[in-house]
């Protein structure tokens, strides 16, 4: 596992695995948001192969599929209401990471400072400066 915290509550990854979420409750995660859609990967790592293995260890898990370069409002609202409703730190994953933060930047546009939430995934490599704009109207739109 790569894990990549933007914040102290919430953190990104490339694709997990099942046996993954053992490690990640021991690490003190408590929610886990699936960002990655079903039909980009194989079935031991579908949806509710995840969910029922985070379920058997006292997780929350989310669903949010966000399609790459096809982010929807929706997604936005859905990962936010899914991080302000958590218990404790979240892990977000897709298949590189850059979904989960893009998500998490738009989520938190109006709260953050824009360059925070591009600078913050940069550290990881994750560009997210093409997204300017759109963080831009979305905080000023409250």
């Amino acid at each position: 596992m790569d894990i990549r915290r933007l914040t102290p509550d919430y953190a990104v990854s490339p694709q997990i695995s099942p046996e993954d979420l053992a490690t990640l409750r021991a690490e003190g995660f408590t929610t886990i948001i699936n960002n990655r859609p079903d039909g980009e990967i194989p079935g031991d790592l579908h949806d509710a192969v995840m969910r029922a293995k985070a379920a058997e260890l006292g997780l929350d898990f989310v669903t949010n599929p966000v399609i790459g370069g096809a982010m929807t409002m929706e997604n936005v609202r859905a990962q936010k209401a899914a991080i302000e409703a958590a218990r404790g730190p979240i892990l977000a994953y897709c298949a590189s990471g850059n979904r989960s933060s893009v998500v998490w930047a738009h989520a938190h546009a109006g709260r953050m400072p824009v360059d925070d939430l591009i600078g913050i995934p940069a550290r990881y490599g994750y560009n997210l400066e093409p997204f300017r704009g759109q963080l831009t109207t979305l905080a000023q739109q409250g």
